[in-house]
Formats: structure tokens, sequence, C-alpha cells
């Protein structure tokens, strides 16, 4: 597991945080766990339509990994995710190079543990009683399940529905009603050795309207976050029932 050196200039990303990077701009989080995985979540937000270059250094022995968020106009794209562990590393740094003119990213990091800070971001409770509860952009709901049986739905009207599902060490990207196309090119990024593993990071798809999974708790955290824009959120619902 790797620290990395960092400079006082940076700002503080210990919450992991809804923050906002422009150009020159570098945020770093120095307090990832080993054996937890780690999702951030970027949206391009310069309300043009050019696409901006984040770099993401997780390793002084690696190069920066760029993540390209597309352009859109009016915040209205969907997140890039990039994963990374905590076993192999303790520090990111999430950063828009000087010369990105007027791009901007909106981003936080999600894992079970992260945010810590949830500022700027919807942070519920899933109750595990059967009834859809919306699902919408800057949302991210969290359950402790009994040792038993759940059954998690996911469910919306809009085309290609996009979240995830974080559990400890592993993380699901839930596509609901895919496209043709299926995901962006580069939309998901896997960073170092652990995230890159098979079974690390599972795309579940469906080509109907919902995707329906069991589940069996155990005593220990779930986490599901919204990754998509607000109007392709506007008809999805989550909701988790007892078995």
């Amino acid at each position: 597991m790797e620290s990395i050196a960092i400079a006082a200039s940076q700002l503080n990303w210990n919450g992991g945080q809804r923050i906002t990077l422009k150009a020159g701009d570098t945020a770093t989080c120095t307090v990832l766990r080993p054996d937890q995985l780690y999702g951030i979540f970027i949206y391009n937000s310069a309300q043009n339509d050019n696409n901006a270059a984040v770099n993401v250094v997780w390793s002084n022995s690696q190069p920066p990994c760029q993540i390209t968020v597309p352009g859109t106009t009016a915040n209205a794209g969907l997140a890039s995710m990039g994963f990374v562990s905590g076993t192999d590393t303790q520090t990111i740094s999430v950063s828009l190079p000087s010369n990105s003119g007027i791009a901007q990213v909106d981003l936080w990091l999600g894992s079970v543990s992260m945010p810590t800070n949830t500022s700027g971001l919807n942070n519920q409770p899933l109750q595990a009683n059967g009834d859809p509860v919306p699902f919408n952009k800057y949302t991210r709901y969290y359950a402790v399940p009994p040792s038993k049986w759940m059954n998690l739905t996911i469910a919306s009207t809009i085309t290609q529905f996009i979240s995830c599902q974080f559990r400890q060490d592993k993380a699901t990207v839930f596509v609901v009603n895919e496209t043709s196309n299926g995901l962006l090119k580069g939309q998901i990024t896997k960073m170092g050795p652990t995230a890159s593993e098979t079974g690390a990071i599972t795309i579940t798809t469906s080509q109907i309207q919902s995707i329906t999974e069991n589940l069996q708790g155990d005593g220990s955290q779930w986490v599901w976050m919204d990754a998509d824009s607000q109007q392709n959120s506007q008809s999805a619902t989550i909701a988790l029932q007892s078995l």
C-alpha cells in the first residue's frame, strides 16, 4: 500500500465530499482503507460541450491515470467513474491540468464508508420494506441488512439508467434498460491491481426497465449511488425488500 507525498496547497478531500475542480485545482484524500474499494464519481459541470481530462494519481511508481469526462451543456451528462482500492494506496489526488481552460468538474468519493462529509449529496437509509423510493442524481442510499436474504430492485422507464452498488471490497455497476451501445468508452476506469482483479467490479445489465437481485445480509453496510444525469434519474427508483 502506497502513501503519496502531497503539497500543502492541495485541497483536503479526506471527507470525500462533493467538490468542484477548475483548471489548476487538485484535491487529495489520504485516508483510504485497506480492503475497501472506492469509486470517484466525476460529472462535467462546465456548462459547455467541452470534454474534461481529469488526472488521478494513485501511485508514485505508476503514471497518473487520465479519465475523460464528456462535455455536456447545463451539467446534463453522466458520471465517469474511476475505481481504486485502499489495499493498493491510502492516498489519491484528483486534478484538472492548469491548461484545461474553462473545464470544470463536480466529483465525490463513494464506498461503504465514503463520503463521510455528505454535504451536497442526499444521504439516506434504504428501508427494507419493499417500497420504491426515488433514486435521483446526487443520491446515496445505505443499509445494514441482517443475516438473511433480501431483494433489491432498481427500476427506470428511461433508457440506460446507471447506478453503483458498493460492498466493502467490491462494486457493481447496474445498467437498467441498456441501449445497444452500452456504456460510453472510458466511462469506467480501474486503477491499480486490486481494482483490476476479476470480480472486483461487476457490470450488471438488463434490457428491460428494472434489475432485480437477491442479496444476503451479514450485518455489514451496503451502499447504492446514482451515477446518471438528472434527467435520466427522474423516473428511477430503488427498493429493498426483506424475504
